[in-house]
């Protein structure tokens, strides 16, 4: 069995050599046989490659791999090679990816947290056909069905470290409880995964959260423990920095931080509920809540203040940044008419691609290009170079072929703006550099 010498360079970023991939293949059963006709590392490439671009039909396979391997097979033999084991493979390849170390990033320095996992999740619209293994949104003249593509990314690291690809009935509290922690991480998340327990059982494991507070959670004061009227004391308080007390026996502690918003802020999230909601109007507490931002946290540490808590919360916009990449630049809005099998295929390679381009190429040129030109590398810009010039993937993969020629055109193309707005990595130094110079709490 023969393999293309781009096909061992391109996943040898992330240490899988061609030998890798085909035990990888034999192990889950994708390979039964040395010899085959069809080389499993040549025909993950292809598809990996190809799907990214749109969409990627067993004849267009077969098609390509006949041009860059001479290998000739029927659009039906690439079908019976995919349909059987070709997702466990697949999955394979993506946990791999995942798993090999990478470049640390120019922001990995956090003096209070080892990692700082964001969680969310961001929906992609599927061909009506997959409704009933994805669900969606259905009425009486028209049915949208919907995937909820998972993911958990380490801000210090800069990378992602879990995907799940899930029906749009499981909703983001439903896969709250899916994430592996360790001591010494920082979980930052959305309402929408709002778990009380589920932070407490994390912070037994050494890992803190920080959550947006949702509407109607009853909290109780530590001392007298009564209710607290929160809009109450927000009126008379203006600010909260407080311990509270949760759960129907009052017995879980947390920290509550609420701070006010420009009433500019305040206003469009009001727009936005009205316009959101269905069946009813939001109540008149919840649109007066709108003034402030609060949080439920179970960092104890008081030398972390609001203001650091509030900036450490702020970077979990960096995940919704990365997904509009996803939508932008990796064809997540182009899928045909496939089975449930190939669709989770052709998800999990972008996937690995995505993976392969943000780990070992996005990560290391932030420091070379920061090295090179002096300059920050935008994401969005950067991702956006990959997608139109897919033939530089593989130079931009293995830094050995970074020529300063390389460097230049992504130093010319993909990096930030001079301006005197701050960028995501602006942020992160400047949060870091505050907390390394924190004073520890006295005893």
């Amino acid at each position: 069995m023969k393999t293309s010498r781009s096909t061992v360079s391109i996943f040898s970023a992330c240490g899988l050599s061609a030998e890798g991939i085909v035990r990888i293949a034999r192990e889950t059963g994708f390979s039964q046989r040395s010899g085959g006709k069809i080389a499993a590392p040549d025909l993950l490439r292809h598809f990996c490659t190809e799907a990214i671009k749109g969409t990627v039909s067993h004849n267009d396979i077969a098609a390509t791999m006949q041009a860059e391997t001479d290998v000739s097979a029927s659009r039906q033999a690439y079908w019976l090679r995919l349909d059987g084991d070709g997702l466990a493979f697949f999955k394979a390849i993506l946990a791999e990816v995942i798993r090999t170390k990478v470049t640390p990033a120019t922001w990995a320095f956090c003096p209070s947290y080892k990692r700082i996992l964001i969680q969310d999740s961001t929906i992609i619209q599927l061909p009506a056909r997959l409704f009933a293994c994805f669900s969606g949104v259905k009425n009486a003249t028209t049915t949208t069905c919907n995937a909820r593509i998972q993911g958990i990314y380490d801000l210090c690291a800069g990378r992602f470290v879990q995907f799940a690809i899930d029906p749009y009935s499981k909703n983001d509290l439903a896969a709250a409880p899916e994430i592996q922690v360790e001591a010494g991480d920082l979980v930052l998340r959305d309402r929408g995964y709002f778990w009380l327990s589920i932070m407490l059982a994390n912070k037994a494991k050494g890992a803190d959260t920080i959550s947006r507070y949702k509407h109607n959670t009853v909290l109780y004061d530590v001392q007298t423990k009564t209710r607290i009227d929160l809009l109450k004391r927000l009126r008379a308080d203006g600010q909260i920095d407080m311990q509270v007390l949760a759960g129907e026996n009052k017995d879980m502690r947390f920290r509550l931080i609420a701070v006010p918003v420009p009433e500019e802020i305040a206003n469009l999230r009001r727009m936005k509920a009205k316009k959101e909601t269905k069946g009813h109007a939001p109540s008149e507490e919840l649109l007066a809540l709108m003034s402030w931002s609060v949080f439920i946290t179970t960092i104890e540490n008081p030398s972390i203040t609001i203001k650091e808590i509030m900036a450490f919360y702020g970077l979990r916009w960096r995940i919704e940044n990365i997904f509009k990449t996803w939508k932008s630049y990796f064809s997540f809005s182009k899928l045909h008419q496939v089975s449930e099998n190939q669709l989770r295929i052709l998800l999990t390679a972008r996937l690995i691609i995505i993976s392969l381009c943000f780990h070992h190429a996005y990560v290391p040129l932030c420091s070379a290009i920061l090295r090179h030109a002096k300059k920050q590398l935008s994401l969005m810009k950067f991702m956006r170079y990959v997608r139109q010039n897919p033939t530089q993937m593989l130079r931009l993969l293995l830094q050995r072929l970074w020529t300063k020629q390389l460097l230049d055109a992504v130093a010319r193309y993909c990096t930030y703006d001079q301006r005197k707005r701050r960028n995501f990595v602006d942020n992160v130094h400047a949060l870091f550099a505050d907390l390394a110079t924190t004073p520890a709490p006295l005893a």
